[in-house]
């Protein structure tokens, strides 16, 4: 399967990654491209400015819970039917969990055959690029090194000088200078990038930033080094979606967005519909068997869930009455009694007698293992992997508390455990993802459809 496409890379973190992958894929959609976007990692909020701006969905690729044949189908299935693939890297080209360089960017594009555009943070070099790029191709001559983007440029001059060092010294082209651009400095925050739904004027925005990176880069030369990727398997054909049967309301709105696309798609494979809803401003759930909860920013919404006291008291009694419920990171926080951050605190759903509590610096961050314990709700035995990256932790907690996981990686919630297991409910700080060797959405659902059953 021909399949244009390529990954955009760089030295290190904070490097303009982001914010050029949204440009181009923005600039790209408005040649009339069809583009699939995909991140490597873990990530949520990355993949909400991708997604916008390919008016699609943006899928994650990850060595930490796919294998590489179930990474090499799931790309091809879903840039099967985009004229060009763009695929975000995470930190830099060569970096990874393993020593070895197995699960890098790096390891990445060598599976995937996808040409290498560096983004070079240009502030402070000069001629020291050359040396930068002549070792990043002497370290893994595999790695197709097609392109790089000088970014951050401080002006004609400097930009004038990083191309004749990169053309005397090196055979990589220069396919675009991007110079700093007050419109191209996305806010950060605790948890990295603003979502887009904070930004405000979003389709603007996005527009603005393609315009922008658009105009900086030879897109005709991107696109021609895309084209230049090997040819893929073909994908597996889909198996067509069943009527659903079962109905499981989602929380989505400003507080709540943090779920990968390939997961909900997950549930409608399962026979479920998904029903959204807003914890901001809707009186009570919709009629459903199950409810889901995901991560997101609730500390920064903490008044108007306070406020909202109709629904947090509407789910804690269908919680307390068994409504299987699963929830991660954020929903953990607002399934408990209160949430305090900023010297703001606010009363929560208090399905959970426990008290989230933000601080300055993580409390969990990177990928976790844990092990199913007796009081695991669904089945899933074995190791199971996760990611975690929350700044919160659970005080004032029950000494009664039941928990479904012990963790063998990472933090969880107090270092040992994670996943508070009471009623029908799952709550903890891990994320999952849902996989062909951990399908937590069939296990999860397979238990509402028990339960529905069974009452």
């Amino acid at each position: 399967m021909q399949a244009p496409r390529f990954l955009i890379s760089a030295a290190h973190k904070s490097s303009g990654k982001t914010v050029i992958s949204t440009g181009l894929t923005a600039a790209l959609t408005a040649r009339g491209r069809r583009v699939a976007t995909f991140k490597k990692g873990p990530d949520y909020i990355d993949p909400m400015w991708l997604g916008n701006a390919a008016n699609g969905p943006c899928y994650n690729l990850d060595f930490n819970v796919m294998d590489t044949g179930e990474i090499t189908d799931f790309f091809s299935s879903h840039a099967q039917d985009a004229d060009i693939s763009l695929v975000e890297a995470n930190k830099g080209l060569f970096d990874g969990v393993a020593a070895d360089g197995s699960d890098s960017n790096a390891a990445l594009a060598k599976l995937l055959g996808l040409p290498v555009i560096l983004v070079i943070d240009t502030n402070g070099l000069t001629r020291g690029i050359a040396p930068l790029l002549l070792g990043y191709q002497a370290f893994d001559p595999d790695v197709n090194i097609a392109g790089v983007i000088l970014n951050k440029v401080g002006g004609p001059r400097h930009e004038q000088k990083l191309r004749e060092a990169v053309k005397t010294y090196t055979n990589i082209p220069v396919i675009g200078a991007q110079h700093r651009h007050a419109k191209l400095e996305i806010g950060e925050r605790h948890l990295g990038l603003t979502t887009p739904a904070e930004t405000g004027m979003l389709q603007g925005l996005i527009a603005d930033i393609g315009d922008i990176v658009g105009g900086s880069v030879d897109l005709e030369a991107l696109e021609k080094i895309a084209t230049c990727a090997p040819a893929l398997p073909n994908p597996r054909p889909l198996e067509p979606v069943p009527k659903p049967d079962l109905k499981v309301a989602i929380a989505r709105d400003q507080a709540f967005g943090f779920y990968y696309p390939d997961d909900l798609a997950a549930f409608a494979a399962a026979g479920v519909e998904l029903v959204p809803f807003n914890t901001l401003s809707d009186a009570k759930l919709p009629q459903v068997d199950g409810l889901f909860i995901g991560g997101g920013f609730p500390e920064m919404f903490i008044s108007q869930l306070s406020a909202n006291e109709s629904l947090r008291l509407d789910i804690k009694n269908k919680i307390r009455a068994g409504l299987p419920t699963y929830a991660e990171c954020g929903g953990l926080m607002y399934l408990c009694r209160s949430i305090s951050w900023q010297g703001s605190v606010g009363p929560m759903v208090g399905a959970i007698e426990a008290d989230a509590v933000m601080h300055k610096r993580p409390q969990g961050r990177g990928y976790a293992q844990f092990e199913n314990t007796p009081q695991h709700l669904w089945e899933g035995g074995g190791a199971q992997k996760a990611h975690e990256f929350h700044y919160a932790r659970l005080e004032n907690a029950d000494e009664n508390l039941k928990f479904a996981r012990e963790i063998t990686r990472g933090h969880g919630i107090d270092g040992a455990q994670d996943g508070i297991a009471l009623h029908n409910t799952i709550a903890g700080f891990c994320h999952l993802r849902s996989t062909k060797g951990q399908p937590w959405v069939k296990q999860f659902i397979d238990f509402i459809r028990e339960n529905k059953q069974n009452t």
